[in-house]
C-alpha cells in the first residue's frame, strides 16, 4: 500500500494538465489555498525581559543584575575558585525566598556542613546523589568475591571513565525529571568536580532540551563546571577564579591600607610557610563572559568579593 496521499478530483485535474501545459500546472496550484499561512516577522510575538533574582552575592549582582529565571546559567572555574561558594550562596539565597531547590551532586562532593554554615535550609533543599547506589553495589560484590577491605584486587575493576560516564548520565536524566515536574525555583547540576574530558561529550542536545524545559517557568537552571561546555545554550556564563588569603592578611587589611597590607604580607609570607599559616577565606574574581540579556560591554567585566572559612568545632 502506497505512503503518499490519495489525489483529489482537483488534484488529478492537474496531474493530467501537467502532460499537456506546464503553465496550466502553475496556474492551478496557485489557485489552491494555502493551509498555514506565513507570520511576517513583524507580527511574532516579542519575548520580554527574564525576571531576576539575586544571587547571595552583592557584589555578583552588581555584575550581572542577578540571575535570570527561565534560563539557564552556567558557573565555570577550577578546584578551589570559589564556585562552591558562589553555589552555596546561591541555594541559601533561594530558600531564604522559600523556594524548592534541588542539587543534582554528579560526584557525591556536597558539604552539609559547609551548607549549614552558609545557611542553607535543608527542608527546602532536595539532595540528589549520583553513583552512591553504584558504589555500594561495587562493595557488595567485593565482599561477596571474598576480597579482603580495602586490600583486595579486583581482576576486573571497572575503568573510572565508564563510571564517570554512567553518574553524567544518571544526573542528566534526573534533571530530566526534575525540569519535567517542576514546582522548583532552583534546579543545579554540579560538574565542578568532573573532568573536562567527560563534562564536553554531553550532547548540544541535551542542553537545549533543558533550555527548552525552563523557557517559560521561574525556574533558575544552574550548571556548575570547570570550564564552560553548555555553550550557546546559556544565557549567563560567569567564571570565577580565586587566590587565598591568610587570616593574618585579613587582618592587616583591616587595620591599615592595602598597600601596606600587601607588603607587609608580602614578608610574613616568605618568614612563614605557607602551610603554616591559617587560611582565612579567599578572594575570589568572578567575569561575565557571555550574557544574551544585555549588551556585553567591549571590556572585561568583573567583580571581587571574599568568602570565609568554615570553622568545624
Amino acid at each position: 500500500m502506497s505512503s503518499f496521499p490519495s489525489f483529489s478530483a482537483e488534484g488529478e485535474q492537474i496531474s493530467a494538465g501537467a502532460r499537456k501545459s506546464p503553465a496550466l500546472v502553475f496556474e492551478r496550484l496557485a489557485a489552491i489555498p494555502r493551509p498555514v499561512t506565513v507570520r511576517p516577522a513583524s507580527r511574532l510575538e516579542v519575548r520580554s525581559a527574564p525576571e531576576m533574582v539575586s544571587s547571595g552575592v552583592r557584589e555578583l549582582d552588581a555584575l550581572t543584575g542577578g540571575l535570570p529565571r527561565g534560563c539557564l546559567t552556567e558557573v565555570c572555574g577550577s578546584a578551589s575558585s570559589g564556585r562552591t561558594s558562589v553555589l552555596l550562596a546561591l541555594m541559601a539565597a533561594a530558600t531564604r525566598r522559600l523556594e524548592a531547590c534541588a542539587l543534582v551532586d554528579v560526584n557525591d562532593a556536597f558539604d552539609p556542613v559547609s551548607a549549614t554554615s552558609a545557611g542553607v535550609e535543608f527542608e527546602r533543599l532536595l539532595w540528589v546523589r549520583c553513583g552512591v547506589r553504584q558504589v555500594a553495589a561495587e562493595r557488595h560484590n567485593h565482599a561477596s568475591r571474598g576480597v579482603s577491605r580495602g586490600y583486595g584486587i579486583d581482576r576486573n575493576p571497572a575503568p573510572k571513565w565508564r563510571k564517570r560516564e554512567h553518574d553524567v548520565e544518571q544526573a542528566l536524566r534526573v534533571t530530566d525529571l526534575l525540569l519535567q515536574s517542576g514546582g522548583f525555583g532552583l534546579v543545579v547540576i554540579d560538574l565542578g568536580d568532573v573532568p573536562f574530558k567527560t563534562a564536553r561529550l554531553i550532547p548540544l542536545t541535551s542542553w537545549f532540551r533543558f533550555q527548552r524545559a525552563v523557557e517559560r517557568t521561574s525556574t533558575v537552571l544552574l550548571v556548575i563546571s570547570p570550564a564552560p561546555c553548555v555553550q550557546t545554550c546559556a544565557a549567563l556564563l560567569l567564571k570565577v577564579s580565586a587566590r587565598k588569603l591568610s587570616a593574618v592578611s585579613n587582618q592587616l587589611s583591616a587595620q591599615g591600607s592595602d598597600a601596606r597590607a600587601s607588603e607587609e604580607c608580602g614578608a610574613l609570607a616568605t618568614e612563614v610557610p605557607m602551610h603554616a599559616q591559617l587560611l582565612g577565606g579567599f578572594q575570589v574574581q568572578g567575569e561575565l563572559l557571555r550574557s544574551r540579556l544585555e549588551r556585553k560591554p567591549a571590556g572585561s567585566v568583573t567583580a571581587a568579593f571574599t568568602t570565609k572559612a568554615v570553622r568545624v568545632l
